[in-house]
């Protein structure tokens, strides 16, 4: 029996047969394994290791004969026993390096669960390295084998290994590069989910590399997928990133996630559409003002409009708010709001926001942004430092009480004094961990501004944009600069903006939207009352 690659197999087979010349023996029916690991798959899973217990049964050979015992496999608690099952049925084993396996003392028991045991080390052991090598791989920039991503293609470029063989680069496929751009832009431009992209390409006549249609499935794992990001993989293995092989740039990509993870059902705070179909602006971040519902949209009744004697009837469209369509005794507030005169009030801040971004100078917001952060982390660092003072000291207190414990000065009890300790520790563990972070975050300076400047250059590029782009478009760039918009009645509005006003006459700070580890300043809220 062998078990192994394509190039060792031949080898291992030859060698058997001519073991068995050597002995006399008649050969008889052969079995191998392909692609099959002897330290990962139990031998209840394996084909050959059932076939050959069935032959054995039957009667059809006398003699076992592998290249080598761990052919068999290499799992410690198992495999010894799978050995010791053919030799206590008739079955001699014999391997063509190391011999025949007897089980006729304890000590042969005792070799034969020896030998397996250093099989499966020398596996882990070879996992290690080829892991580590892996990783090395690609940390150099080079691809480690296998199939790339969508995006990419392999292209000898006169590189050789140790065996003084011609090795793959991956390099750029533009041909598909654009369609990965295509898909990264409609997801964050557009507002699409992965059904509607998929659906979009098809009508485009776009396909993968085989011909076929993209799966949702297939868009959510290139959403995700940081290879775009010119970053090669081995495992849990990262490279740095590589502007030679990078296709999305990371502000788009971030931007992706966030979304993601907002569109998520597990995300409570959501302030995005979750897709951006219908004629309506605010459709995911609009609340009722007076209890705090989640306003939808609803078509009813109609509008006549009489024009050169023609009458036009188009669907009345309204903002309602839950609460009081379906829980009335919840809130007390307007049922709804109709969504042309809603939206034109909007539309009417978005303007005068967006006017005023030629007049602010984008050096000085973003030195004063950048000076107000690390104001704001030194404060958080300042604290920071203090709770882990305090733990500390506590940590030094309960050690110091179980020296007592020891010698038997102490009132506490042991176990709730260990679980104390155990606790303090912990938070101590906690608290050092968030130092470093806001130290790290003090430290990288320039990725800091390099955010910011690309957060005016967001809000510069939106404004030059708005009034001609579609209203799927509109819908998202309302929803990076509307953290939410909550109405009351006689349409009193109050916006929470992630553009910070120092007055409503000009634009003194600019944020993100609220997000974990992302460059964040204060939220303004403009109250506007009845346009």
């Amino acid at each position: 029996m062998s078990e192994g690659s394509k190039d060792d197999i031949p080898m291992q087979r030859q060698a058997c047969r001519e073991f068995a010349e050597q002995m006399g023996w008649q050969m008889g029916k052969e079995f191998e394994e392909k692609g099959v690991s002897g330290s990962k798959v139990s031998a209840t899973k394996r084909d050959a290791i059932i076939d050959l217990k069935e032959a054995a049964l039957k009667g059809e050979f006398q003699v076992l004969l592998v290249f080598m015992f761990d052919r068999l496999g290499r799992i410690d608690d198992e495999t010894p026993f799978v050995l010791e099952w053919f030799v206590k049925n008739g079955i001699e084993v014999w391997s063509v390096t190391e011999g025949q396996q007897k089980i006729e003392q304890h000590v042969d028991k005792l070799m034969n669960y020896i030998r397996f045991w250093q099989a499966a080390g020398e596996s882990e052991k070879t996992s290690i390295r080829t892991k580590t090598r892996l990783g090395q791989i690609v940390e150099q920039g080079c691809f480690r084998g296998g199939t790339p991503p969508f995006g990419y293609r392999l292209e000898k470029q006169g590189r050789v290994n140790k065996g003084k063989n011609e090795v793959n680069e991956i390099l750029i496929d533009e041909q598909e590069a654009a369609v990965v751009r295509l898909i990264f832009d409609l997801y964050v431009t557009k507002g699409y989910g992965s059904q509607r992209i998929a659906t979009y390409l098809y009508e485009q006549g776009t396909r993968n590399r085989k011909g076929n249609n993209f799966t949702n499935a297939t868009i959510n794992n290139m959403l995700s997928n940081r290879s775009y990001l010119g970053i090669l993989k081995s495992g849990e293995t990262e490279s740095q990133i590589f502007p030679h092989l990078q296709i999305i740039d990371p502000h788009s990509f971030e931007a992706v996630q966030n979304l993601r993870l907002q569109r998520s059902a597990a995300y409570k705070d959501r302030c995005v559409p979750l897709n951006t179909k219908g004629s309506s602006l605010l459709s995911g971040n609009i609340f009722c003002g007076h209890c705090g519902a989640r306003m939808i949209i609803t078509t009813n009744g109609k509008k006549y409009h009489r024009q050169d004697g023609e009458v036009t009837v188009t669907p009345r469209t309204r903002y309602v708010c839950y609460n009081r369509t379906r829980h009335a005794h919840l809130c007390d507030g307007q049922t709804g709001y109709t969504v042309r005169k809603l939206d034109a009030i909007i539309e009417t801040v978005v303007h005068n926001l967006f006017a005023q971004l030629n007049d602010v100078p984008k050096d000085a917001v973003i030195a004063e942004c950048y000076a107000n952060k690390i104001a704001e982390y030194q404060m958080k660092l300042t604290t920071a430092r203090a709770t882990l003072q305090a733990c500390t000291a506590e940590v030094l207190e309960y050690e110091a009480e179980v020296i007592k414990v020891i010698r038997g000065e102490s009132k506490l009890n042991p176990d709730l004094l260990n679980k104390l300790y155990e606790d303090a520790k912990e938070k101590a563990v906690d608290a050092e961990q968030n130092v470093k972070r806001l130290e790290a975050q003090i430290q990288d300076g320039e990725k800091m501004r390099d955010s910011l400047s690309q957060q005016f250059d967001n809000l510069r590029t939106w404004a030059d944009m708005y009034d001609e782009c579609d209203m799927e478009t509109k819908k998202m760039i309302l929803a990076r600069i509307m953290k939410s918009v909550r109405v009351r009645r006689d349409y009193e509005i109050e916006i929470d903006f992630t553009v910070d006003f120092e007055k409503i006459g000009g634009i003194a700070h600019l944020g993100l939207m609220p997000e974990e580890d992302s460059i964040l300043l204060p939220e303004s809220k403009q109250k506007v009352v009845s346009f």
